[in-house]
């Protein structure tokens, strides 16, 4: 061995008598070796965050459907009324179970339209007997089943049919002041409220609770945003009537 060859083993001897490693030995303290803490966050953690998908949809649909499945059977009490739940095939983003899971939340709440055991409302699956269909549909599809003045942009009632508009499914309304979650809940009680009999109400004064029937897409005028028919176990309504004289009817 040369003299250089012979220092560079003495060398190399005492670094790894001295507890140096190469890179990547597991026993060298750094970056890489430090526990990430289970409270840290994934993106600390180099875990991908998973994002909810943004619901995509054209502003005319092919006007085909996927049906939900049935929920699971429970015990009838009052008056059952069964509905069935259909997505407009061209939607994306947004599944037919996960929107149908949204709708029985919302029905099945205590404060919802089952409140107090009167009646019951039951999600049937395809080729089920049903007493109305509730419709996550494109904007222009809406005006084709709701049968009204088109618009594109409310949602409505039309006999059996209970035709929630997915660009305000998706992207609720400006004024609203309220979770989208809280706009999506509202959409679904109003106009199932209207499957129910109920009209148009307006609000009863300032700073108050929206009536669940109240025109809430058009405006709140004063109210401040309720998804809710039933507040502290009783129905709550406010007066009787519509914005129809100020905007278009929803």
């Amino acid at each position: 061995m040369s003299r250089a060859g012979g220092r560079t083993a003495v060398l190399v001897l005492m670094m790894l008598l001295a507890g140096c490693g190469p890179v990547g030995d597991p026993t060298v303290a750094g970056p890489a070796a430090v526990p990430v803490s289970p409270s840290a966050s994934p993106e600390a953690a180099g875990t991908p965050v998973r994002k909810a998908p943004r619901i995509r949809y054209p502003e005319r649909g092919g006007g085909r459907f996927r049906t939900a499945a049935a929920q699971r059977p429970a015990p009838p009490r009052g008056t059952v009324l069964r509905y069935r739940v259909q997505v407009e095939k061209d939607i994306t983003g947004v599944s037919t179970a996960g929107f149908a899971a949204a709708v029985q939340r919302t029905l099945e709440d205590p404060r919802g339209w089952s409140a107090g055991g009167v009646r019951q409302l039951r999600r049937v699956g395809p080729g089920d007997r049903y007493d109305f269909t509730i419709f996550l549909v494109t904007p222009r599809t809406r005006d084709e089943l709701c049968q009204d003045v088109p618009d594109g942009y409310t949602s409505c009632r039309n006999g059996a049919r209970v035709v929630l508009n997915v660009a305000r499914w998706a992207h609720g309304v400006p004024h609203y002041r309220a979770p989208l979650a809280v706009y999506r809940q509202y959409m679904v009680n109003h106009e199932v409220g209207h499957r129910l009999g109920h009209g148009h109400e307006r609000c009863p004064g300032r700073g108050e609770p929206a009536p669940v029937m109240q025109q809430q897409t058009l405006g709140l005028h004063g109210c401040t945003a309720n998804p809710w028919p039933y507040r502290d176990g009783e129905r709550y309504a406010g007066r009787p009537g519509s914005y129809d004289d100020e905007v278009p009817s929803s």
